[in-house]
């Protein structure tokens, strides 16, 4: 595996697999192993049925047993429109097929819509892990606007048989706080009925775009969206890989510390990627980065993608579009790719 890995990384190979962090040390973070959950949440105020539901995904597909986590995502039938998220391959119109391609491509969990999972939850709910998505973003409504409605109820993820449920924040919109007190409320209901929660923590404003910089992806501002993620009790952390920094000084808003970027951080994607962990709890929860767009080279940035956030400290990688947007045993192929860093053993935390 570490051949065909470092062959797709190309000229960043030796930069990426060979890189040391030196801001915040792996010795003093909360890594993904077997024992997570008896090492890091058992002693939360977790409930157990939480803790079972996480155990039954962590245990499950290619990377059970491992700590990491590979999830197939498909809300944007509704977040893109299904038109342009499945004209690309029709047979995803069918929720059936969403579930047999994570099936069949070892993920630990399938994340979609109410209408979805339910659909086909009779069938399915005991043989994946379902991940219900409880509020969406749709753009039919005109002029286009941005805000994560709620498109579905905690219980009725549970009455189907899910074992956890997800949402999205958009940080920093002019919606963000009924967003934050809605998605608090369901997270509470989450735990008592013993699901699991995931938040999408992703910033929204389009002053976060400055000089040509979109400052959405910077490590600063998403590390602090992670850090309101875990204070809502979000288990894990669904977050874009930054691909920048300094956020704070460009917009010149909100509060930051000078030694965020002397030492926490440096260029380097890894060290980036790093203090995005950090801001959850030192990985306390775990954090999982997004697979991004379908576009060219997908296997070769999905493999980069998953590199750099296990060893940044990750927990694993949430990959949609670019795994179905293709035929499926092509999408089956790129989703074992992923899994295959978290399960080679020679790719370590930096």
């Amino acid at each position: 595996m570490m051949k065909k890995i470092t062959a797709l990384l190309g000229d960043e190979a030796e930069s990426l697999l060979a890189h040391v962090c030196r801001t915040v040390k792996k010795e003093d973070l909360h890594l993904p192993g077997p024992d997570f959950i008896d090492r890091i949440l058992v002693p939360s105020d977790r409930p157990a049925n939480v803790l079972r539901n996480l155990r039954s995904m962590i245990d499950h597909g290619r990377l059970a047993g491992t700590g990491y986590i590979s999830i197939l995502p498909v809300d944007q039938g509704i977040e893109h429109s299904a038109g342009a998220s499945f004209a690309p391959n029709p047979i995803y119109f069918d929720p059936e097929n969403i579930v047999r391609l994570a099936m069949e491509g070892g993920c630990n969990a399938v994340a979609s819509t109410l209408g979805v999972l339910g659909a086909v939850s009779r069938k399915y709910a005991h043989k994946i892990p379902f991940l219900v998505k409880l509020n969406h973003n749709e753009l039919l409504t005109y002029p286009n606007k941005y805000d994560q409605r709620m498109f579905a109820s905690v219980e009725q993820a549970f009455n189907m048989g899910a074992a956890g449920v997800g949402a999205t924040i958009y940080f920093g919109s002019a919606e963000s706080d009924r967003q934050i007190e809605e998605v608090a409320r369901a997270f509470e209901r989450a735990h008592e009925l013993g699901l699991f929660t995931v938040l999408w923590c992703y910033l929204r404003n389009n002053a976060f775009k400055k000089d040509g910089v979109d400052y959405h992806n910077a490590a600063d501002l998403t590390g602090q969206a992670n850090h309101l993620g875990v204070t809502i009790e979000a288990d894990i952390i669904k977050q874009k890989q930054p691909t920048c920094n300094g956020g704070y000084d460009a917009i010149a808003f909100g509060k930051t510390h000078p030694a965020v970027y002397r030492q926490l951080t440096t260029d380097h994607p890894i060290d980036l990627a790093r203090y995005q962990v950090v801001n959850c709890y030192m990985g306390r929860m775990g954090l999982i980065n997004s697979g991004g767009d379908s576009g060219e080279n997908d296997l070769q940035q999905a493999v980069r993608t998953a590199v750099i956030n296990k060893r940044a400290g990750g927990m694993g990688l949430i990959s949609g579009r670019k795994a179905f947007q293709k035929p499926m045993k092509e999408g089956v192929a790129l989703l074992n790719a992923i899994q295959d860093v978290y399960l080679e053993n020679g790719i370590s935390v930096a």
